[in-house]
């Protein structure tokens, strides 16, 4: 296999990796292309793809919380070919950043000044996505950004992780959020990566859209009041996912999986395997036990 095949290989692999293992398959593909100058060069533009579309947080430098790395975070600045002068928005502290793909960190915050006009409804949903995190989201992270083209339109990210590397799963929850002030509509999409691979690998990954309407009392409420409001929608209608999702796999385990295994016998316990033998010897016994008693009784 040619070498930028094996690189278009790797890359592929590696867009692929359930949250929280792409260090493992980065690993897995360096022992496979066995040249680290190359692998380092063609892997980046995969690595930049992965960390967008996964919203990969990174640590915000001089604060004390972590921000979304995301399509709405990317601040251009200088030729869009030297990736060097690509730096990236954290809206809650108002501070631009350089981010490495690589070893995930962030360096150099510099000031960021925002469009005031739209600063104060922006924070109110910021406010607001906090407050959800802290109800529904162990150690998530939110982000909420002015939409740098649109007036009046604002984006909200949302990203929980949860790796188990013990119990061999890890998951990740991500949803984003259009909100346009405008045509008074929340648009947004939910989606889920669960990866579980304990004596066996099995993966879930699915997308649900969302579309709310948005009352004309919450548009024309003030920031404070309309974050609240609209960030209660969001839940409502991140509760009914989550629900359908539970009713789905618990169908799945009644119905489908069942259908796909051997059932199990009345005592609904599990037969073990390495005792079989033992089992069939007892069973023996007892049947040679029951005729030598008949024969003399």
């Amino acid at each position: 296999m040619e070498s930028h095949e094996r690189i278009q290989a790797a890359c592929d692999f590696l867009l692929q990796s359930p949250p929280g293992e792409i260090n493992d398959v980065l690993n897995d593909v360096r022992n496979i292309i066995s040249d680290d100058e190359l692998l380092q060069e063609g892997i980046v533009p995969a690595l930049k793809r992965y960390n967008l579309a996964q919203f990969i947080t990174v640590d915000v430098p001089e604060t004390n919380h972590q921000s979304i790395i995301s399509e709405a975070a990317r601040l251009s600045t200088g030729s869009e070919d030297e990736e060097s002068q690509e730096r990236w928005l954290d809206p809650r502290s108002k501070k631009s950043f350089v981010f490495d793909h690589i070893a995930l960190e962030a360096s150099d915050p510099q000031p960021f000044e925002p469009n005031e006009d739209f600063e104060t409804f922006r924070v109110a949903l910021e406010k607001a996505s906090l407050n959800y995190l802290l109800a529904h989201f162990h150690d998530g992270v939110s982000s909420a950004f002015s939409n740098q083209t649109t007036p009046n339109q604002f984006i909200l990210q949302v990203v929980a992780n949860k790796y188990n590397p013990t119990n061999f799963w890890s998951g990740r929850w991500r949803s984003e959020y259009i909100v346009d002030l405008n045509d008074h509509t929340i648009k947004g999409t939910i989606l889920v990566n669960v990866h579980y691979y304990e004596q066996g690998n099995v993966q879930l990954s699915t997308t649900h859209s969302i579309s709310i309407a948005l009352p004309p009392a919450i548009v024309t409420a003030s920031p404070e009041s309309a974050g609240t409001k609209i960030l209660a929608l969001i839940e409502t209608e991140e509760g009914k996912y989550q629900n359908s999702l539970n009713d789905t796999y618990h169908e799945m385990s009644e119905k489908t999986f069942k259908s796909l295994r051997r059932a199990l016998p009345m005592t609904r316990s599990k037969l073990d395997w390495e005792k079989v033998l033992g089992y069939k010897l007892g069973a023996e016994l007892s049947s040679s036990k029951g005729a030598f008693t008949s024969g003399f009784s």
